[in-house]
């Protein structure tokens, strides 16, 4: 088994370095599309070239958008669309078992996603940090 581990993310670049910093530290390779070549690819065919072999994705879900249900409904943030598409593209190849949901604060869950493997943290990736490096350990990754 490789150790890819596809990173999924928003517009929180902090946090998508402390990933980046963390699975480094477990001996991981963490796959991040924008820091891959293009190659002249589109943005579909980059992400089904380097996602293919990945064996874990770890979904980051940030307040990056603003959603609101109804006109006078309060505001509600949510994960960036590309997120959300890609953390379920993988969960169809790898199975929801091998999909990890870093939620940050108050952010709006897509209906019908629970059953998938998720963790909270408030400021920083290192919040959750103890429970991922469990998660990974559970399956076989270090």
């Amino acid at each position: 088994m490789n150790n890819n581990i596809f990173v999924i993310h928003g517009h929180d670049s902090v946090a998508l370095l402390e990933i980046k910093e963390f699975l480094r530290k477990l001996g991981l390779n963490p796959i991040v599309l924008q820091d891959l070549p293009n190659r002249n690819m589109t943005v579909i065919e980059k992400f089904e070239k380097y996602a293919s072999s990945c064996v874990f994705a770890i979904a980051i879900l940030t307040p990056d958008d603003m959603q609101a249900e109804k006109l006078d409904s309060a505001n509600k943030y949510r994960a960036r669309q590309n997120v959300i598409l890609e953390a379920g593209w993988f969960m169809g190849k790898l199975g929801r078992q091998r999909v990890m949901l870093l939620h940050k604060g108050d952010v709006e869950f897509p209906s019908d996603i629970f059953g998938v493997l998720y963790l909270s943290f408030d400021k920083t990736i290192m919040d959750a940090s103890e429970k991922l490096r469990d998660e990974l350990v559970a399956q076989g990754l270090i």
